[in-house]
Order: C-alpha cells, then sequence, then structure tokens
C-alpha cells in the first residue's frame, strides 16, 4: 500500500470539493481490491435455543393508520438450549399491525428468567404471512401447517449476566411457528 504525502492529500481533498460543487462524484479506487468472482463464505446458523410462550387471546384494538392493530399478551413459557434453560415470564406481548393481505407485521418484548435466576429482555420484531386463506384461518386462531407460513424474527437480547453476554454479542434470527395458544421459536445465531 502507498502512502501519500500531505501535499497530495491537500490535492486529492481539493480535486474532490471540485468534483462535489458542480454535482459530480469522485470516486478513489485503492489499488489492492479482491479478486474479481471471489465470494465471501455464507454464514451458518447456529442452533441457540427454543421458545414456547404461552399467549392469551388477542386485544383487537380495530383499523389504526397502518392496519388493524393486536396486542397479543405473553402468559408464561419455557426457553431451552444449549446455553441456558428457564422460562417466559409473564407480562410481556405482541403488539401486532396486521395489513389488508393478512401480512402481520410483530413487535414482540418479553422477559426471560434462567434457571440460575439471570434476567434477558428480549426485543423481538418480526414478520408472518401466508397465502390469504391460511392467514384468515391463523388470525382466527385455528390451527394450520407452520409449513405453510413465513414467520421470521430479528431478536436483540439484553442481559448484565457475564456469563450470557454472547447473546448480546451475536445476530440471531428466529424461525416461528403458531399455534392457537402458543407461539414456538427456535432461536438461531448468525455465525
Amino acid at each position: 500500500m502507498r502512502y501519500l504525502t500531505s501535499g497530495r492529500i491537500l490535492v486529492i481533498a481539493f480535486a474532490a470539493s471540485l468534483c462535489c460543487v458542480n454535482g459530480d462524484v469522485l470516486v478513489l479506487r485503492a489499488s489492492q481490491t479482491a479478486p474479481r468472482g471471489a465470494a465471501a463464505t455464507a454464514p451458518k446458523l447456529t442452533f441457540a435455543f427454543e421458545l414456547r410462550a404461552t399467549v392469551a387471546m388477542p386485544t383487537e384494538l380495530g383499523q389504526v393508520a397502518t392496519g388493524r392493530r393486536r396486542i397479543i399478551d405473553i402468559t408464561g413459557g419455557t426457553v431451552e438450549g444449549p446455553g441456558f434453560k428457564g422460562k417466559v415470564r409473564p407480562g410481556g406481548a405482541d403488539w401486532q399491525i396486521v395489513r389488508a393481505d393478512g401480512f402481520t407485521e410483530l413487535d414482540t418484548r418479553y422477559t426471560i428468567e434462567t434457571d440460575k435466576g439471570q434476567l434477558i429482555y428480549v426485543q423481538n420484531p418480526g414478520m408472518r404471512h401466508a397465502p390469504p386463506d391460511v392467514m384468515k384461518k391463523l388470525l382466527a386462531g385455528e390451527a394450520v401447517d407452520p409449513a405453510l407460513v413465513y414467520f421470521r424474527t430479528q431478536p436483540k437480547f439484553e442481559t448484565s449476566a457475564p456469563e450470557l453476554q454472547w447473546i448480546t454479542r451475536a445476530i440471531f434470527v428466529g424461525v416461528g411457528e403458531r399455534y392457537p395458544s402458543e407461539v414456538v421459536i427456535r432461536f438461531y445465531r448468525v455465525e
């Protein structure tokens, strides 16, 4: 890699400012680039834990500016994986917006308590959609085949427990299944 002297930097900065004044864009390329056709390795997913949350019947707020607002209270549940075991504490909820075509925006927040008494705050936004007939049944509280529903989440975790910091320092993907009184989500760490 070659280094520029301060005089060259000043000339480049001046030329860049002139190009930007008249609306042109200046593109500088590094002398060393990745070879063409070289692909980064695709990330792999590693199973982290499974959550089974029991849920109450939806509270229907009705039509709001962005869609139909529903709130589904979380009443409890369990969590189990190779890193920890625990329970879902009552008191969380999923604040959903259901669009006219059934596409559902999820905004779920709850607390996990491990079997050692450690607390984990979970903010778990996501989406759920399926063919219209399947979504109609799902939103009515009927059982549907989970394989017919795209249900994914992007969780973020907060905890003060030192041995659980690994969940705060990685990206996770949740793959969910909705049943009449339970939600099952399997969380995978993106490696």
